[in-house]
C-alpha cells in the first residue's frame, strides 16, 4: 500500500486525469494508477475516461479478475471524502449553433414544387398534340 493515506476530496483527485498523473475513484478509495497506465490491458484510454467520476460502476461492469483486484493495493493512496463527490454528474451538451436552413435552398424547392408539376403537365399536353391523328 502506498505511504500517503489520507482522505482525499473530489476538487482535488478531478486535477489528476492525464497520462502521466491518473488519479481513480472505486469504492470510496483513491488510487493513484500513473505507473499501470501502459500496462492496462484495456489501454490508458479506459483509465483516463474513468478519471473525474466515481470509476466504481466502470470497474465493475468490466469484471476483472481477483488477481486484478489484488493488485489495486499497491496503487491505493487514502480515501474519498463522499461529502465532495456529487451525487450524479449532470450531462451539459455541447454547444450548437442554431439551426438556420440556407434561404436559398428554401426558395429553390418552393419554385421547384411549383414548376415540376407544371413540367410534367406541359409536356403531357405536347404529346398528346404531337401524338393526336389528324
Amino acid at each position: 500500500m502506498g505511504s500517503d493515506q489520507k482522505v482525499h476530496v473530489f476538487e482535488e483527485v478531478t486535477k489528476h486525469n492525464k497520462t502521466k498523473d491518473c488519479w481513480l475513484i472505486i469504492s470510496g478509495k483513491v488510487y493513484d494508477v500513473t505507473p499501470f497506465m501502459e500496462d492496462h490491458p484495456g489501454g490508458d484510454e479506459v483509465l483516463l475516461s474513468a478519471t473525474g467520476k466515481d470509476a466504481t460502476n466502470d470497474f465493475e461492469d468490466v469484471g476483472h479478475s481477483d488477481s486484478a483486484r489484488e493488485m489495486m493495493d499497491k496503487y491505493y493512496i487514502g480515501d474519498i471524502d463522499a461529502s465532495t463527490v456529487p451525487l450524479k454528474r449532470a450531462y451539459i451538451p455541447p454547444q450548437q449553433a442554431p439551426y438556420n436552413p440556407d434561404k436559398t435552398s428554401e426558395f429553390v424547392i418552393k419554385i421547384l414544387q411549383i414548376l415540376v408539376p407544371l413540367l410534367i403537365l406541359g409536356l403531357a399536353f405536347a404529346v398528346r398534340h404531337y401524338t393526336k391523328e389528324k
